[in-house]
């Protein structure tokens, strides 16, 4: 079965103007017959140009109408899909919970510990195969970025419009995100984990018995440490992108951010699940990755559509062939076809 649609409809709007070209086309017929009849009577008018057609016009008119038509459905772009089939997949259930306060564009893990983060989230979705993932982002509170899905491009282009703006409120809900990457899957009986990305400063909430909750109901958790032991400043960035300087306390010194990394473990244990400190030469994901591949793997049904193939060609093929053949059809007639009347006008005996 061929699924059949449109992938840009609204050109069908210019649709609208036909009925406009019509109009102005009859106000112009009208206005030419006028203007003969200022000059003498019809039949004198016959006999003084014996090869115009007054047919012809209304007859390129509508060619020209039929090839507008033709541009229009084209630029609608008709497409031809296959139908929709129910694909059973054996993989893992993930959400990626990143976090994305300011403390995150420290640059000791370069280029920053939020870029690497994308970027080495970027690398796992590319060696995903059949798993599906969701990203979640947090900060002072935790939202979904991405739900849970197997649309790999879906999750690198949400992925590359993470930055710190995205969450208004500062801090490291790293409880919320726990939660809200909970409610984020399906209740059936595939693998889960859940991975955090953070430096675990300003930590808000009790991410512990949020770990907790989590693997009472099937839900691994997986932490990544972004940041070094010696910790860096957090550089701040004026409108234009251009860094002022680092972020200063009340007493203005410079805020120096550290991993809470005894906290990022204990998250990890309490969630049955392990922990990695990235550095310089890794992001760790990788390490979490391997580790998720030892679960055991369950099959999910999931619906596809195969690729639809666009049609437009056709259509302005077609318009292309009628503009053609518009404009080799000419108003008057040669002398060779004088006393051919294809379009059954009325002859006098005068005109042949």
């Amino acid at each position: 079965m061929q699924i059949f649609k449109f992938a840009e409809p609204v050109f069908f709007y210019g649709l609208l103007m036909i009925p406009v070209f019509f109009i102005i086309f009859r106000l112009m017929l009208s206005w030419k017959k006028r203007a003969l009849k200022r000059f003498g009577e019809s039949n004198l008018i016959r006999k003084l140009m014996p090869d115009v057609s007054n047919h012809k016009a209304s007859f390129k008119f509508i060619i020209l109408m039929l090839a507008y038509t033709m541009i229009i459905l084209g630029l609608a772009n008709p497409q031809l899909g296959s139908k929709l089939e129910n694909i059973e997949r054996k993989g893992i259930d993930i959400v990626i919970a990143i976090d994305v306060s300011i403390s995150m564009l420290a640059e000791d893990i370069k280029p920053n510990r939020l870029l690497r983060s994308r970027q080495a989230i970027s690398k796992l979705v590319d060696d995903l195969k059949n798993d599906r993932i969701g990203i979640v982002v947090f900060a002072g509170n935790a939202y979904t970025q991405l739900p849970i899905t197997t649309d790999y491009a879906a999750a690198k282009l949400f992925l590359s419009t993470i930055n710190t703006d995205i969450v208004p409120s500062q801090g490291t809900a790293i409880a919320e995100a726990i939660e809200l990457a909970t409610d984020s899957f399906d209740e059936n009986n595939h693998e889960k984990a859940i991975i955090i990305i953070t430096d675990g400063e300003d930590h808000e909430g009790d991410a512990i018995v949020a770990a907790e909750s989590a693997i009472e109901k099937g839900i691994r958790i997986y932490t990544i440490g972004m940041g070094l032991a010696d910790g860096a400043p957090i550089p701040i960035y004026d409108r234009y992108g251009n860094q002022k300087g680092f972020k200063k306390d009340l007493k203005n010194n410079t805020v120096i951010t550290r991993l809470n990394e005894d906290m990022l473990k204990q998250i990890a244990v309490a969630g049955g699940g392990e922990y990695v400190r990235a550095n310089n030469s890794q992001a760790g994901l990788n390490l979490i990755f391997d580790e998720i591949n030892k679960l055991e793997k369950t099959e999910f049904e999931s619906r596809v559509f195969s690729d639809y193939e666009d049609r437009f060609q056709y259509l302005l093929a077609f318009a292309i062939a009628l503009l053609l053949i518009e404009f080799f059809i000419l108003e008057r007639r040669g002398k060779r076809f004088r006393n051919v009347n294809l379009f059954g006008e009325k002859r006098t005996k005068n005109q042949g």
